[in-house]
């Protein structure tokens, strides 16, 4: 089957570890859209995190799509539609507010437009995922999030071997209760049930009457799983570590290699 859509996660993927789009990245991606093939970006980042990325690699079409906070938001990068959006009640957010106060975890909370957090000491974590994301931080008590509010997705943050202790003890039920998953070695984020990357890109390809079969996927990380077998052509980064590559059909150069530019020459054309 042709490949018509390739979906590629930012950070650790598309990026290399200056933070960088390599122009021989950029060139594969403009080769595979002369082909006619879509190219998605797919990432745990809001729409403010990959708003200038999206212009630098010229998806601003009406025919662009782009995939936000691990799946939540689905949006078309030109009219702002939004093809989907699952987020997080205010239910949920007292639910895992008492949650991470319980395992004394740092704790931020998303919505489109902010990022909020309730720990007077705030995380380094904090402060960089609102770096990446280019989206303001605010200080807010539980009294102060209101229902009114649009929660998108949630994340407990901390160092990595801390983190793995927490999540060691989380309780039971937040498995059935939301979608967690692993962004980084210091995020682990709790979203909406019905989310996930690959559930994202199904809806996507719903819309845009393709199969999966029609679709590739390139990431490198845990978060990155649900695509990497959603897709018809699942391929993970040289950098992915082992437990990540066996969930893919094929497996790139690292993304200091220009990974995504030969998985794209290799596999798609």
């Amino acid at each position: 089957m042709t490949i018509k859509l390739i979906a590629i996660d930012i950070d650790g993927t598309l990026l290399n570890s200056h933070h960088q789009v390599t122009e021989a990245v950029k060139e594969s991606l403009k080769l595979a859209q002369t082909k006619g093939i879509k190219i998605v970006l797919c990432t745990g980042r809001p729409y403010l995190g990959v708003e200038k990325l999206i212009q630098e690699l010229d998806l601003t079409n009406e025919d662009d799509y782009v995939i936000n906070f691990n799946g939540s938001l689905v949006l078309n990068c030109k009219t702002k539609e939004k093809i989907s959006l699952f987020g997080l009640s205010y239910e949920d957010y007292l639910a895992i507010e008492v949650e991470a106060r319980r395992l004394n975890c740092p704790l931020l909370t998303e919505t489109e437009e902010a990022i909020y957090t309730a720990n007077r000491d705030v995380s380094p974590y904090t402060v960089h995922e609102a770096y990446l994301s280019t989206m303001p931080l605010k200080y807010r008590t539980p009294e102060e999030m209101t229902p009114d509010l649009s929660i998108v997705k949630m994340m407990l943050i901390d160092e990595p071997e801390k983190l793995n202790r927490t999540i060691n003890h989380l309780s039971r039920d937040f498995y059935e209760r939301f979608t967690i998953v692993k962004s980084a070695p210091f995020f682990l984020e709790v979203l909406n049930k019905e989310v996930s990357k690959g559930l994202a890109l199904s809806r996507l390809s719903e819309h845009l009457g393709l199969t999966a079969d029609e679709v590739m996927a390139i990431g490198d990380n845990e978060n990155d799983v649900s695509m990497l077998q959603y897709a018809g052509l699942g391929v993970a980064m040289g950098n992915a570590t082992a437990a990540i590559q066996k969930h893919a059909q094929h497996v790139t150069k690292s993304n200091d290699e220009d990974g995504v530019a030969y998985a794209i020459h290799t596999y798609a054309l």
